[in-house]
């Protein structure tokens, strides 16, 4: 037991969860909570945003780019309502970040009365995007509270969590009783379903794999390496899961090449994956299919699509682990190599033909290390990038999942660079969605974040344009844009702001801007690019 306010309650509860890094924005309802991170200041690294967005997001990059839990911290009402667009793309990417949010006075929550930042139902709000919501009301409570935030993250499917701390309660002095850690479990399914699926798996001629973002979340990445190599089976990673195999590997496949494999597979092992690409395409006739995920409304999906499907709620590392010692002793397969050496090469030649998506994307590669992590946003060398940019390593490639969400990528990005120091890492933006965060240009500056943003500038909605131009005959409304001139609009926050004007030139800046100490912005001037459509509705986000 110790006397602690319900701040101190707080920021020492998240220590011992082995946070070390906090987002956040301050407000009179967290008072008590900022002063405590001053206290923990030699052990916590606070970064404050500009708009309560970027907390969120912040969290979110940090949290797909390490691996560890992302903290935000934000005042209730409108701080809240502005984070929420980071919490739904968060929970769209199966991140796990835990949003920690003032409230009003405890006695008048849901009073109704029009305190300061009052909202109704705030905790049923925030449900919507968020797998689990708490509530302390006491200071003894905040330590059990954040416990069950840690343990919601770290268990079954990661989503982010929110917890709720009215400002009376923060202030309160009261004798606490802080927790240790809790042990992550693995879970690695129900034996019997293991039993069978390794009996599918060995009698299986073409097997395939189909690898989501879930495999990166239980970072079980070598797991199906192994496994993949061992079946000779060629594994097809969904845009969020993009990394689980390098793009090096005869066995790595997108989207793109991987519907030309479904219709010959005769056992599909889904792993960590909303499997919605695979539905789409139409499973063969025959083949079987076991679907591996920690979610198991996921593996519960199939029954609506009467597909009959070996569904396994598990863990993927441990059930892959599991897998693989049950196919000890498999007779070697007949390599696939030069078949799907060709198929490759057929994804690279149809991508290739994308003008000049292709050629800045190549750019991209060319400057950026292998390590190095990429952050797309909502625009089209973005679009291209979730499935022509080559990627060599686990979590180098981000964006914003299912949600879509424009905007995202210059938060995301911050929250990755500051969870990566020493890597280097580049933000894809268009001149719409950058605009959405551009505040936080004062935010890279202030931290001195070696991050690279690009943004490719059209002084359009150019999305939107091209619809209004092709579908409705050029009635153009709402998609015209009127722009800073962005390397202006660097210099005036104090940071690094350069120009390119064609892949080659995108290149040779890129590697100019690694080399500069600090942040720098790249505009990159274009005109109207072709739509990838054709593509993209084949190759959706699971």
């Amino acid at each position: 037991m110790a006397q602690l306010t319900g701040g101190q309650a707080l920021v020492q509860s998240l220590l011992r969860e082995g946070v070390d890094t906090v987002f956040g924005l301050p407000g009179v309802q967290l008072d008590y909570a900022f002063d405590a991170l001053y206290e923990a200041r030699d052990r916590v690294t606070l970064y404050h945003t500009r708009h309560e967005q970027a907390t969120a997001y912040m969290a979110d990059g940090y949290a797909r780019s390490t691996g560890k839990p992302g903290v935000c911290m934000v005042v209730p009402g409108p701080g809240l309502l502005n984070a929420t667009g980071a919490l739904c793309t968060a929970y769209a990417c199966s991140s796990p970040v835990l949003c920690v949010t003032g409230q009003i006075a405890s006695d008048q929550i849901d009073g109704g009365r029009g305190e300061l930042h009052e909202i109704p139902d705030s905790l049923g709000m925030i449900r919507s995007v968020t797998k689990w919501a708490g509530r302390a009301m006491t200071p003894a409570a905040v330590p059990p509270l954040v416990a069950e935030a840690f343990r919601q993250l770290r268990s079954g499917r990661p989503r982010p969590v929110e917890l709720e701390i009215p400002p009376d309660v923060l202030a309160a002095t009261a004798d606490v009783h802080l927790l240790g850690t809790a042990p992550v479990e693995r879970f690695a399914g129900d034996p019997a379903s293991l039993d069978r699926a390794a009996v599918l798996l060995r009698g299986a001629s073409r097997p395939l794999i189909y690898a989501g973002g879930g495999v990166l979340r239980g970072e079980a990445w070598d797991e199906v390496r192994a496994l993949a190599e061992l079946l000779e089976a060629p594994v097809v990673m969904s845009t969020n899961g993009r990394g689980v195999l390098s793009d090096r590997h005869y066995l790595a496949h997108t989207n793109l090449s991987g519907q030309q494999l479904l219709p010959d597979a005769d056992v599909i092992l889904a792993v960590g994956t909303r499997f919605t690409n695979m539905r789409a395409w139409g499973v063969p006739a025959g083949a079987s299919v076991i679907h591996i995920d920690a979610d198991a409304d996921e593996t519960a999906r199939h029954r609506q699509y009467n597909q009959p499907v070996l569904g396994i709620v598990a863990d993927a590392k441990a059930a892959l682990d599991a897998l693989r010692e049950r196919l000890d002793g498999i007779a070697p397969r007949p390599s696939r190599r030069a078949e799907l050496e060709r198929l490759k090469g057929d994804a690279d030649e149809t991508l290739g033909a994308i003008h000049p998506q292709a050629d800045f994307s190549r750019a991209l590669r060319a400057a950026l290390p292998d390590d190095g992590i990429l952050i797309n946003d909502v625009t089209q060398v973005g679009f291209f990038n979730t499935i022509g940019f080559p990627v060599y390593a686990p979590n180098t490639i981000i964006g914003s999942g299912y949600q879509g969400t424009l905007g995202c990528a210059f938060g995301i990005a911050l929250g990755v660079q500051a969870g990566n120091p020493t890597k280097k890492v580049v933000s894809v933006s268009g001149d719409g969605g950058f605009l959405y965060n551009v505040q936080e240009l004062a935010t890279m500056k202030h931290y001195n974040l070696p991050l690279v943003a690009v943004v490719f500038n059209d002084n359009a909605f150019g999305n939107v344009k091209r619809i209004q131009q092709q579908r409705f005959g050029g009635r153009l409304i709402a998609s015209d844009l009127t722009n800073p001139d962005f390397v202006a609009l660097a210099h005036a926050f104090g940071i690094a702001g350069m120009r390119a004007d064609s892949p080659a030139a995108l290149e040779g800046t890129l590697r100019e801007a690694f080399a500069t100490p600090g942040p720098t912005l790249i505009e990159v001037p274009v005109g109207e690019m072709p739509g990838m459509w054709h593509i993209l509705t084949r190759t959706l986000p699971s």
